[in-house]
């Protein structure tokens, strides 16, 4: 393969800026739309409130991750796929939190040491992700602080098995597209040839 070949070959696997842009534009749209959404849905407490949010929101990040592996795999650009796959699952598994702590707090405001709004009960998800944990929020009550170690068990599996699947299935799309192109190229070679 000459230096010619193999520039062509790497020009196909990188995106053009333009497509890098969008991408990235979508990413952040989907990611700000998700923050909206949870400051504007109406969060009513009652009776299995946060635990309907929290299942529900947990089980739409498995049904958004497993559903996008394929589609990542198949994807021209795969790593592109799997930026705004994770830009749509950490919000969205930062909201199922934050929705269930706010309902927790607006149901019991004994369960952490200051009362949360939408924006404390965001804050507070947030600084569980970032193993942070400033101090100036705390569970206070047995089921609040089930729930920030499940919170925090999952950030950890999330990370780590997002972090696997996902950018394994970016690897494997990279390196099915790489062979792709070389078939390609291999076919345009022996239509070439005199025969």
């Amino acid at each position: 393969m000459s230096a010619h070949d193999g520039h062509r070959e790497l020009q196909h696997l990188v995106p053009r800026r333009a497509v890098v842009v969008r991408s990235l534009l979508r990413s952040v749209a989907l990611s700000v739309s998700l923050i909206l959404a949870y400051y504007l849905l109406p969060l009513r407490p009652g009776t299995g409130a946060a635990l309907t949010w929290l299942v529900g929101g947990l089980t739409l990040v498995v049904v958004v991750i497993a559903g996008q592996v394929r589609a990542i795999v198949g994807a021209k650009y795969p790593w592109l796929r799997t930026i705004t796959v994770l830009a749509v699952g950490t919000p969205l598994l930062v909201v199922a939190f934050a929705a269930t702590y706010y309902l927790m707090a607006s149901s019991d405001p004994a369960s952490f040491s200051q009362p949360l709004d939408r924006t404390a009960a965001l804050y507070f998800t947030v600084t569980v992700l970032a193993t942070v944990g400033f101090g100036d929020i705390a569970p206070v009550t047995t089921v609040a602080r089930v729930a920030a170690m499940v919170q925090m068990v999952l950030d950890v599996a999330f990370i780590g098995l997002a972090a696997k699947v996902l950018f394994g299935a970016a690897d494997r799309g990279m390196r099915n597209r790489a062979a792709g192109e070389r078939a390609a190229d291999d076919d345009d070679d022996e239509g070439g040839r005199p025969g």
